[in-house]
């Protein structure tokens, strides 16, 4: 099986093509244009900005895609497309350009939930057996889920206001730093900070529940920095040691809740996986790798490039589902708002997104 995938749902646009045969799957081709230049002015993505940015790139990045995976439309067994959740103008192009495709080609269209691609993409590069823990860290989205199947997700935590890569750029545009600011905090943290010097708090850490809040977080940081503080090098550096170490101290503490209920539920499940932006971030991969090996779990993270968005995951679920059958059709809609998890309550936090 050969599937198309394309990614719009925020700023980057992607497209690629995977393979699965019985030698396992393969990447055939991964593309991504991001999008850095276009937002840094504002420290976060502009929703039509990004959408312009789709449409101008979208159809050369397609092109090459399969020129570098060695196949053409006829080659292909499906088309699949990032339907939500996310910026809507963004999903719209995906999409539409994904049903095109798919109709000019006469292949089946695949509505792939974006979340469940980043739940599914440890299965691509490790051949993951269900059931196991999922962390799904980005700048959108903070969940833990236990993954039982394909389509088949239950939600143990989500965030109450903001996610952790929301908490990450916020900080970072606060101390003057770059876009995206996970990556700018981690290199100015890098630079010899002293994390505690700075008293940073960890929302619900010792809390029961394994949901999480990192709006407090962010308000402390912008009260240390606001005037008449003045800034230098040393106090950047320490205060973006201050602010990692704060959100994955967070972050381990729920995910030791949902270590705990997984093992209690799910003892056959073997694996903690952490996917998603902020699952690049080298400390919380160290020590979601510790806490794993604590209970008794094996961790498994992609590579960095597979956890920041990208195609290869689109393609990858749709290829999943497609070999269950689960197509749709051309009048599938986009959604900006579509739980992994449709049973959980919905949090009315600013920063959810689903």
């Amino acid at each position: 099986m050969i599937v198309l995938g394309i990614e719009t749902s925020c700023d980057e646009t992607a497209a690629a093509v995977v393979s699965a045969g019985p030698a396992g799957p393969a990447i055939r081709s991964n593309l991504v244009q991001a999008q850095f230049a276009e937002h840094a002015a504002y420290g976060g993505v502009v929703p039509e900005i990004a959408a312009r940015a789709h449409l101008d790139r979208l159809d050369g990045l397609v092109a090459r895609a399969l020129a570098e995976a060695g196949v053409g439309l006829g080659d292909i067994d499906a088309v699949a497309a990032a339907a939500g959740p996310g910026l809507i103008g963004g999903l719209i192009v995906g999409t539409m350009m994904a049903k095109g495709i798919a109709w000019a080609a006469g292949k089946p269209f695949l509505a792939v939930n974006h979340l469940e691609a980043h739940a599914l993409t440890a299965r691509l590069t490790d051949r993951l057996d269900f059931p196991y823990l999922l962390l799904l860290v980005s700048g959108g989205h903070c969940q833990l889920l236990v993954c039982a199947g394909v389509g088949n997700y239950r939600r143990l935590g989500t965030t109450l206001d903001d996610a952790a890569g929301e908490a990450f750029d916020k900080s970072a545009k606060l101390l003057g730093l770059d876009y995206p600011g996970g990556p700018a905090i981690e290199r100015a943290a890098a630079r010899a900070g002293e994390p505690d010097r700075f008293r940073l708090p960890r929302p619900l850490k010792g809390r029961p529940g394994c949901d999480f809040s990192f709006s407090g977080l962010k308000t402390a940081v912008r009260q240390l920095v606001a005037p008449p503080a003045e800034l230098e090098a040393r106090d950047v550096a320490d205060l973006a040691a201050a602010v990692e170490l704060a959100i994955c101290d967070a972050l381990i503490d729920r995910t030791a809740n949902a270590i705990d209920w997984f093992s209690r539920h799910h003892p056959q499940g073997r694996c903690l996986v952490a996917a998603g932006g902020v699952a690049a971030n080298r400390q919380l991969r160290r020590r979601l790798a510790a806490l794993a090996e604590g209970a008794g779990l094996a961790f498994l993270a992609p590579p960095a490039g597979l956890c920041t968005d990208n195609a290869a995951m689109i393609a990858w679920a749709g290829l999943e589902r497609l070999r269950l059958g689960l197509v749709d059709g051309l009048d599938a809609a986009p959604r900006p708002r579509w739980p992994l998890d449709a049973a959980a309550p919905r949090r009315p936090g600013a920063g959810v997104k689903a």
